[in-house]
């Protein structure tokens, strides 16, 4: 297909699977948000999963917003008690919901 131009759909393909061009202006948006939120990195990664969770997100939107291996991560620990801080806001499902998504997302290891 010599078409450098992709269609709408694929444009949403792309950016369901978090592969869109769009991505890298989030980043930068991303750094910046770190930047001017004056928070050490563990509780910005910690108020971001809070919101993800509070926004029911899908795993790409984990991939996306939340760093993954080879960056500061969030320990089994702390996710556990961010869930447990926010339950009572966003509800039980909200947060099984993130459990699951966070595994998917591979930004969570279960091993049994």
């Amino acid at each position: 297909m010599g078409n450098h131009r992709s269609t709408p759909e694929d444009q949403l393909r792309a950016l369901a699977a978090g592969q869109a061009a769009i991505l890298e202006a989030l980043a930068e948006m991303q750094v910046s948000a770190f930047e001017r939120s004056n928070l050490d990195e563990e509780t910005y990664l910690l108020v971001r999963l809070a919101a993800l969770v509070a926004t029911d997100a899908g795993a790409v939107a984990y991939r996306t917003h939340l760093p993954g291996p080879g960056y500061a991560t969030i320990s089994a620990a702390k996710v556990l008690a961010t869930f447990a801080a926010i339950a009572p806001v966003v509800g039980s499902a909200r947060v099984l919901s993130a459990a699951s998504e966070l595994t998917s997302a591979g930004l969570l290891r279960i091993d049994r």
